[in-house]
């Protein structure tokens, strides 16, 4: 597997694999995480101008997307909790995959570990699978935060021990 960064040529490539992952998240019980219209054509285009759009691509088919960007972000802000540290730190946003692909999650974080020595990260409490993922790669409970009319999310943290 092979993470590319995404340039405009890849949207439609991007966007479709939003949607096979929301079309996961439901068929897995998360029904209200990422409702219609998120993330929007535009968020996505920006995050491809802004270099934080990725794509994994496994036997040169693409199998997953992400965005990985440079804090600090302003949803993380304010937490009903308490981060690890005040450090500098990338976040993880808007991962996705298709159906079948095993193995993004380790991958993506392997990618995202040798970039930042903390990530933080965030999921819907109905994302079970996602939960169980991050828990598992070491990222720690850190507490509640709110977006923007998108409600509350699980916020976790993880200290990477390759990080710059």
């Amino acid at each position: 597997m092979e993470i590319i960064k995404a340039n405009t040529t890849d949207l439609v490539t991007v966007e479709n694999l939003i949607d096979l992952g929301k079309e996961k998240m439901r068929e897995s019980g998360n029904m209200r995480q990422w409702e219609p219209g998120y993330p929007s054509h535009e968020q996505l285009l920006t995050d491809i101008l802004k270099g934080h759009s990725y794509i994994v691509v496994d036997d040169g088919k693409p199998v997953a997307t992400f965005a990985f960007i440079p804090g600090p972000d302003d949803t993380y802000r304010n937490i009903d909790g308490r981060w690890l540290n005040d450090e500098p730190y990338c976040v993880i946003h808007r991962i996705a995959s298709a159906p079948g692909a095993r193995g993004v999650f380790k991958r993506i974080l392997d990618y995202c570990s040798r970039q930042t020595a903390n990530i933080r990260i965030d999921t819907h409490a109905d994302n079970q699978i996602m939960q169980h993922l991050l828990l598992g790669a070491g990222f720690q409970y850190c507490g509640i935060i709110e977006i923007p009319d998108h409600g509350v999310r699980l916020a976790y943290q993880m200290k990477c021990n390759r990080g710059v």
